[in-house]
């Protein structure tokens, strides 16, 4: 069909769990991934070996996004399959509308840095139109942004109005990785006047 360009999406888990901080696209493959990601880490990891001996055999212009943490409208807010962000939103809305306790799982103390969802979408926009100078393209899409779990709990106990008193971390449940500091300077030198989304203003935006 003689396709000229694929955009892919990867994840920030496909890096190595033993690995400096910050992240960046070279390190890729130098080492496992975290355990809890394994099997999702490796799929997307093939897919960056798939593109790229794309990339090396075929006239075609390769781009693998890899956007950290997302979350938006339309999330899925089941809690049982649910990743960070919309897990506490579920969460924040049941003991706003019950009155139960806001119960997050670990210390709250891990940070990641969250990406929303119509950024994202603008940025995939933006790249399947821009040509690029290297055939094959690993960009991580993030904000510079670290916000730590508790942070995120406190800004829906605000959004919500929820009584502070409610919120209670369950110490129990492991905090997994502590941190996924990814960077950003790929991106920025491609797409410098990008502005991300500030948390708060996602946060409302989803939930309203």
């Amino acid at each position: 069909f003689k396709v000229k360009k694929i955009l892919s999406c990867l994840s920030t888990c496909v890096f190595p769990d033993k690995i400096t901080y910050p992240i960046n696209e070279t390190m890729l493959h130098d080492g496992a991934p975290h355990s809890s990601n394994y099997g999702y880490a490796y799929v997307k990891r093939i897919i960056e070996i798939q593109t790229s001996l794309y990339a090396e055999s075929l006239d075609m212009e390769i781009v693998n996004l890899i956007p950290t943490n997302i979350y938006g409208k339309y999330d899925n807010f089941n809690l049982e399959e649910s990743h960070v962000i919309p897990a506490l939103i579920r969460k924040a809305y049941l003991s706003k509308t019950t009155g139960k306790k806001f119960i997050v799982k670990g210390s709250g103390k891990p940070v990641r840095q969250f990406l929303y969802s119509k950024d994202f979408a603008k940025i995939i926009l933006i790249f399947l139109e821009k040509k690029l100078d290297n055939k094959l393209n690993n960009i991580i899409v993030t904000s510079k942004e670290e916000v730590s779990i508790k942070d995120v709990a406190l800004k829906l106990v605000d959004i919500f109005k929820i009584d502070k008193n409610l919120l209670e971390f369950d110490e129990d449940y492991s905090d997994g990785q502590f941190k996924k500091t990814a960077s950003n300077k790929k991106l920025m030198k491609i797409i410098p006047h990008f502005n991300f989304t500030n948390l708060c203003t996602g946060l409302v935006e989803t939930i309203f």
